[in-house]
């Protein structure tokens, strides 16, 4: 029977001043007990024994998933790219790649082979997912690593096409260390009609996500796309490709992974509530609030020089159904349900063209 480690397992191994990179091969590692493992090697000495437990462990901690490198360390032979792609740092970076990939696939934010997930882990090396496979059955074998041009150089399986665009955001914001690509239905629903949600309505997206981007249409995979979406990078994390999909980016997988569940939640809750109508924003003062809130947790913010009244202008919002009465079409924004009044004047109108047709 194989041994399954655990997160407790690795903490008797780091308290004890053991090498947490000597598990036997073909063990079972839980997701918490490579989490230990990573955590582990950033702390511990090049040879993979963990550092001595600290005087202050017991102090809360925020979990931490970047992947840092030394610069200009790259491995550069065939046999040390080999060794370097099948290193347990590297394992774990795969493995919670394939998690980020099962949790796409379950939220339906893609199908069929849809998607692709990349993480930086040198100056010039990128893990990403392969071409033509579900993210929701992905295994860390089925990985691939290529250079900053999109050349392949380890991996059995071949990279996704959609990797240049991945590589053109992390060149062009080096703060980019991973990126998740994914077709989520209100996201894209919002990206087929050529519009980003409207702004000022929900904290969370403002200090998680920013101002959402709008690139236009490119062929998938194709250099232009690339490029148009690459140089949009460092003003927005979460960019929605017309009439394809969405794209974030963050310092690590599961962080972009949420940026890419935050623009999904935005998207189909302002979609539900513009059919509500009377859509309430908070002004731009209290925007300025969280701006700040984002910028402290070191986010790049393009709106901070903005003006107050660019910063809730969402003229150009317009939900898909509008009511009409003899004045003209009403304010979406401002419309509120249940008058009366209206609603019989128009039913009015209605019969009225109806019965003059009849007649004649």
């Amino acid at each position: 029977m194989k041994k399954v480690y655990t997160a407790k397992d690795i903490a008797d191994i780091v308290a004890a001043g053991g090498d947490v990179t000597a598990i036997p091969e073909g063990a079972v590692i839980t997701p918490s007990a490579r989490d230990a493992i990573r955590e582990a090697l950033k702390k511990g000495a090049a040879s993979g024994k963990a550092a001595a437990p600290s005087s202050k462990s017991d102090e809360p901690i925020v979990p931490d998933y970047e992947f840092h490198w030394k610069p200009g360390t790259d491995p550069k032979t065939p046999e040390a790219i080999q060794a370097f792609f099948n290193s347990p740092e590297i394992r774990v970076l795969k493995e919670r790649m394939c998690d980020m990939g099962r949790r796409i696939w379950a939220r339906s934010f893609c199908d069929g082979n849809g998607g692709n997930i990349t993480i930086r882990v040198g100056d010039n090396l990128v893990l990403c997912t392969p071409t033509l496979i579900s993210k929701g059955y992905i295994n860390p074998d089925d990985i691939a690593l290529v250079d900053m041009d999109g050349n392949q150089v380890a991996g059995r399986r071949k990279r996704t096409s959609e990797c240049n665009t991945h590589l053109a955001i992390m060149k062009a914001t080096p703060e980019a260390k991973s990126c998740v690509h994914a077709h989520p239905i209100y996201a894209t629903a919002f990206a087929v009609c050529g519009m980003v949600p409207p702004t000022c309505l929900i904290p969370e997206p403002e200090v998680f996500l920013g101002q959402i981007g709008l690139a236009p249409y490119e062929t998938p995979g194709s250099a232009e796309m690339a490029k148009t979406v690459g140089a949009m990078a460092p003003d927005h994390q979460s960019i929605l490709m017309e009439n394809h999909g969405v794209i974030v980016w963050g310092k690590d997988v599961e962080d972009a992974y949420w940026k890419m569940e935050n623009t999904e939640s935005y998207c189909q809750t302002v979609y539900v509530a513009s059919q509500l109508g009377g859509m309430k924003t908070y002004g731009p003062q209290k925007l300025k609030d969280l701006m700040n809130i984002r910028t402290s947790l070191g986010m790049p913010e393009k709106r901070a020089d903005w003006k107050e009244c660019e910063l809730c202008d969402n003229v150009e919002f317009r939900p898909g159904v509008v009511c009409q009465a003899d004045t003209g079409v009403i304010n979406p924004m401002s419309f509120k349900p249940g008058g009366k009044d209206e609603t019989e004047a128009l039913v009015q109108k209605v019969t009225d063209m109806i019965m003059k047709q009849l007649g004649s």
